[in-house]
């Protein structure tokens, strides 16, 4: 793009102030806004809009370009690189107007995103410390995005963004592991930072993935129907509904036709007592019950109510549900805030009875259908409408293995819907570092390696370079503790950010398995996962000499006695077994499932002894359960993370 003098900008802008007020002025997208911060070292990227083909002038730090807005009204631009500094002022002049962005400053920019956890605000996390109220830092500047979803792409963000100095008006709302960690950076780096925090509770990662990355992380077949959807409303809906028949089927055992969805299912209904969480119905096989519960309602309807299209109206459901109008298919949602509307084509309704069937998955916490009653109605073509508010019936769902799928189009559950809100928009913003805390909701779920590498490799892409930093925290420890071995679905995905971090040289893990809480899944200590966050950034973004990971598993040999010898890496000082003479959480495992049994320690130096016990051993694991009972840590106080590794054949002396 051609560069022109930086004094002929005052003369487009004198004209831009002239226009008449009917045009629009140039509009910026992405997340430049007033004392935002651009990437240093960085070509800077930009893009708007503006009236279709004038000329737009773009002004930043003494340098300028010039672009022509597409017959759109699109442009892009690029400026040359800066180093860090400011505060600047960026102009974007064009004959319709003029818009001006001030106090931008140039340094680091941090993008934080995932779920609840990473959601969890200052105010929220244990904050009883002066970092949590700190003085205004004009130097690092926040900004949250607000929750939005799309079935598509978005060029702009829903909200304008709206950057914030660090200080103790901003700092108690924003979200805590990200604020500490850039807090933390900012005493080292000395140059500005910026931090843009975009998270969902409850979301999967599948929700923050482009179309690219879905398809390179094995999740092409739901950016299809998620497309489909967007096109087809109808159409995706049968499908979505039709795969979830054939999952219920199979989990179930239930023949086709016997489905509880079926108007006539011989289930054991009953009375539904009010329409609130149903753990506090005093009914005991569901007081502490996380799975699915059928409702059924029968309505009766004349021949000119059953003749045309209709909708009906559910009001909210904790927290997914299917439903089904006599054993048709017909919606399903699982954002438990979301009323729930679908639309019962022409057809749906028949004269006389009919049946309503709702699946509702409850994964956490409370569950069930939850009104309010004014908004649960049948409304036909000609307005009028059936209150639906009373009449329904329940029955607790037979056991059933595996997770229930949710709709490709799902606000948190599906496919890129977050993405392409809340990521997509900040485009073309370059980064310097992302920092993820999210994969509970993925438990159970396999190939999150593969979904979480090829999210950092996409995000790479499109807003930073391959060496952009990624700092994953390892899941804290939440959940029943283990009594013996046993399978473990956070263990699985524990292991899985390990391995997708060692793989990646540009990344750190920030583990965090002693901050955890059995008993919470939303553990107040953030601060500290912050400050892990920050090592693990120094380490990947600014090269500083401390181990991007802390003491991390490195290899596991088999010891003369058929046991393993275990040396780990990244440690400070030397390994220790806190409060015993072993270190506990190791289980030795052989080849067939249910051989895993647990193995204390001998911990010296970097390396942990586990010595033999006259059985096969070909992998061993560590800390492999929901919460587990482990004491290794390096001098610097930072546990060992979870992990499950091949054991080789004896190495040579002193490997």
């Amino acid at each position: 793009m051609p560069h022109r003098p930086a004094r002929l900008l005052p003369l487009l802008l004198a004209g831009a102030l002239a226009a008449p007020a009917a045009l629009a002025a140039p509009r910026l997208d992405g997340a430049i806004a007033d004392h935002g911060v651009i990437q240093r070292d960085r070509p800077i990227a930009l893009r708007g809009t503006a009236a279709p083909g004038e000329t737009v002038m773009i002004g930043l730090a003494g340098r300028s370009v010039t672009v022509t807005a597409a017959r759109d009204g699109r442009f892009a631009a690029t400026l040359p690189a800066l180093a860090a500094g400011g505060p600047y002022e960026l102009t974007v002049a064009a004959p319709s107007g003029a818009t001006l962005v001030s106090d931008l400053l140039v340094g680091d920019v941090f993008l934080c995103s995932g779920q609840s956890n990473m959601e969890m605000t200052v105010s929220d996390a244990q904050a009883q410390f002066g970092d949590a109220r700190p003085p205004v830092d004009a130097q690092l500047r926040l900004l949250t995005i607000p929750k939005a979803s799309s079935v598509t792409p978005l060029d702009r963000l829903g909200t304008p963004p709206r950057w914030q100095l660090a200080g103790p008006d901003s700092a108690p709302s924003f979200s805590a592991a990200c604020f500490y960690m850039v807090q933390s950076l900012r005493r080292t780096a000395k140059v500005p930072i910026g931090a843009i925090h975009a998270s969902w509770g409850g979301s999967r990662i599948s929700a923050w993935m482009s179309d690219a990355a879905l398809r390179a992380g094995g999740e092409g077949e739901a950016a299809a129907q998620r497309a489909l959807y967007a096109r087809d409303p109808a159409t995706a809906v049968r499908r979505a509904v039709g795969a979830w028949e054939q999952w219920w089927r199979g989990a179930s055992g239930d023949a086709r036709g016997r489905e509880p969805w079926q108007p006539d299912a011989a289930l054991d209904w009953r009375p539904v007592p009010s329409l609130t969480a149903f753990e506090t119905w005093g009914v005991p096989e569901l007081a502490d019950y996380n799975g699915i519960v059928w409702y059924r309602r029968e309505v009766e309807l004349t021949a000119a109510q059953a003749r045309g299209p209709a909708t009906l109206s559910l009001g909210t459901i904790d927290d997914a549900d299917y439903s089904w109008v006599n054993g048709i298919g017909v919606g399903a949602t699982s954002l438990a805030t979301q009323s729930r509307v679908y639309a019962l084509p022409a057809g749906t309704l028949r004269a006389g009875r009919n049946v309503i069937t709702v699946s509702d998955d409850d994964v956490y916490a409370f569950g069930g259908m939850t009104g309010p009653a004014e908004r649960m109605r049948l409304t036909f073509a000609d307005g009028s409408s059936v209150a639906l508010d009373t009449g329904w019936r329940y029955a607790r769902a037979g056991r059933v293995a595996g997770a229930a799928p949710r709709v490709p189009w799902d606000d948190i559950n599906g496919a890129g819907m977050l993405d392409h809100a809340m990521v997509a928009p900040l485009a073309p913003i370059q980064l310097a570092g992302i920092a993820w805390y999210q994969g509970e909701s993925d438990t159970g779920l396999p190939g999150y390696d593969r979904r979480l590498a090829a999210l950092f490799a996409d995000w790479r892409a499109r807003m930073g370079t391959p060496e952009t930093a990624a700092a994953v925290v390892q899941l804290s420890a939440y959940g029943p503790r283990a009594a013996a071995p046993a399978e473990s679905g956070w263990g699985v995905v524990r292991d899985a950010q390990r391995r997708v971090v060692a793989a990646d040289p540009h990344a750190g893990l920030a583990v965090t398995l002693d901050l955890g809480d059995a008993l919470d899944i939303h553990p107040g200590e953030k601060r500290e996962v912050g400050l892990r966050l920050a090592r693990a950034m120094r380490a990947a973004r600014y090269g500083e000499p401390v181990a991007p990971a802390g003491p991390a598993i490195a290899t596991a040999r088999r010891g003369a006695d058929g046991g393993a010898v275990l040396r780990f890496s990244g440690v400070t000082g030397a390994l220790s077994a806190r409060g015993a003479a072993q270190a506990v959480g190791f289980e030795l495992c052989g080849a067939a499932a249910g051989t895993c049994r647990f193995a204390a320690g001998t911990v010296a130096g970097d390396r942990v002894t586990l010595p033999g016990d006259g059985q096969p051993v070909t992998h061993v694991r560590y800390a492999w359960a929901e919460t587990p009972t482990v004491n290794l840590f390096d001098a610097a106080q930072l546990p060992v993370g979870t992990f499950d590794v091949p054991v080789t054949e004896d190495a040579a002396p002193g490997a």
